[in-house]
């Protein structure tokens, strides 16, 4: 098969890794009705096509918290992501690396963060969850920065997480380990090139940054399960001063969808914020990444860094969240079903397309520069 398209991407993955996986990464919240508005919301945003403009010399470049960019775009963190190609996060680093943008190193990777690091010529940004367990994540913060992580990432829509049924359908998640455990491996066998190429080859199969606390011998349902009961639903605005307080590099609260969140984050010093639903996979029936973003951005203009993340799927897309609002877009599956598709070479070709989408979408829209996007680029009524 081809791969075209993201879309194209998204069917070579499901082809190629275990379905438990797959379902993982592709899969929402009980009706994934958030999940599917991220997608559709963002396609139905018109954008004012303009000619007859000299569009002969276009620059996608941009700064974002002081790191020159060859696009506005970042791979945002994933968790699992590294199971879907042998070691796949430090396959997917070099391809973002290739490209000129950041990665964004996931707390449940498979593969740890020095070992990404090593494989990495400039240093990666890290996502880091609010845990029970402050210890451990003092010992993520330094361990960042050992690694000389310029960005922090910390993740705050999973006070308690969302029910994802198809992880219980396909034997990821659920009260019976032994049934689980059975269905995963017969899906396994079902893709013999994935369970000798990661399986076999890739090892250790461990999620690498909580290794310390699991043990490297614990099945992943096991870590899921540790990572759920230990999200913090105690956790408010005065708790994050200790975040603050731990990291003094440029701190990024990821998962605001109201304005008066994205307020509450530019008083506790925040750096930047990412508008985000985690990918529909928590509130089910909240509002799109697209329609929330114009009021946030809106809201905290000037004050910080503003990055989308949720429905983003093309070059066009990337586009559409800079007129919204956005100085800076997360792609999150489009980079996962590529790196399961066709590994390092997938996330590149994903990279390239979306960069070849933008440069058609701001030529037809009269545009040449990153810092030109803006709601003049809408339609009437096209951030409606």
């Amino acid at each position: 098969m081809i791969a075209a398209s993201v879309t194209d991407y998204r069917e070579l993955s499901r082809r190629k890794v275990p379905h438990f996986l797959f379902e993982y990464i592709d899969g929402g919240s009980y009706g994934e009705v958030t999940l599917r508005r991220n997608t559709s919301d963002l396609a139905q945003i018109a954008l004012r096509q303009r000619i007859l403009r000299d569009v002969s010399r276009i620059d996608l470049s941009t700064q974002l918290f002081g790191q020159m960019l060859s696009m506005p775009l970042a791979l945002a963190p994933i968790g699992l992501a590294g199971l879907n190609a042998r070691r796949g996060e430090c396959q997917a680093v070099r391809a973002a690396e290739s490209a000129g943008v950041p990665f964004t190193l996931s707390t449940v990777s498979a593969c740890s963060m020095e070992e990404v690091a090593a494989a990495a010529s400039r240093p990666i940004w890290f996502q880091l969850y609010m845990l029970r367990d402050r210890g451990f994540m003092r010992e993520m913060i330094q361990r960042a920065k050992a690694v000389d992580c310029p960005v922090m990432m910390f993740t705050v829509d999973l006070p308690l997480p969302g029910s994802r049924y198809r992880d219980v359908r396909s034997g990821l998640s659920g009260a019976d380990n032994l049934k689980g455990a059975m269905r995963r491996t017969w899906q396994v066998l079902k893709r013999p090139r994935w369970a000798w190429d990661v399986g076999v080859m890739g090892r250790p199969l461990s999620l690498g940054n909580v290794a310390g606390v699991m043990g490297a011998d614990a099945p992943i349902s096991d870590f899921l399960a540790w990572l759920g009961s230990n999200f913090d639903p105690s956790v408010t605005w005065q708790t994050l001063d200790f975040i603050r307080s731990e990291w003094d590099r440029p701190l990024v609260i990821k998962g605001i969808l109201d304005p008066d969140d994205a307020r509450e984050a530019v008083k506790l010093g925040a750096d930047g914020i990412v508008v985000s639903n985690h990918g529909g996979r928590q509130l089910d029936g909240a509002l799109s990444v697209a329609r929330a973003l114009p009021p946030i951005a809106d809201a905290v203009r000037g004050d910080m860094t503003v990055l989308a993340d949720g429905g983003v799927r093309s070059g066009l897309d990337v586009v559409r969240m800079l007129a919204l609002g956005a100085n800076g877009v997360l792609i999150g599956r489009p980079w996962v079903y590529a790196l399961g598709g066709r590994g390092e070479a997938g996330v590149r070709h994903v990279l390239h397309l979306i960069e070849a989408e933008m440069r058609v979408a701001m030529a037809l829209t009269g545009t040449t520069s990153i810092d030109q996007i803006d709601r003049t680029v809408l339609a009437r009524g096209g951030d409606s």
